[in-house]
């Protein structure tokens, strides 16, 4: 999901519709918390607060 964000980033409340979530503040605070502990893990990057994107992958070859 975080792929497709482009350099902009998407924000929480998005991703949560995009995975077919309810977009009520209990889903998007989930998403949230997970978001960053990719950040954390250094899997994504985290644009502006709450809107995330992944980081750059090589690609396998």
């Amino acid at each position: 999901m975080l792929e497709s964000a482009g350099r902009e980033g998407t924000r929480c409340q998005q991703l949560a519709v995009a995975l077919g979530l309810q977009a009520v503040p209990a889903k998007v605070e989930g998403l949230r918390s997970k978001a960053k502990r990719l950040v954390d893990r250094g899997w994504a990057l985290q644009r502006r607060p709450g809107v995330f994107t992944a980081l750059a992958v090589p690609a396998a070859g």
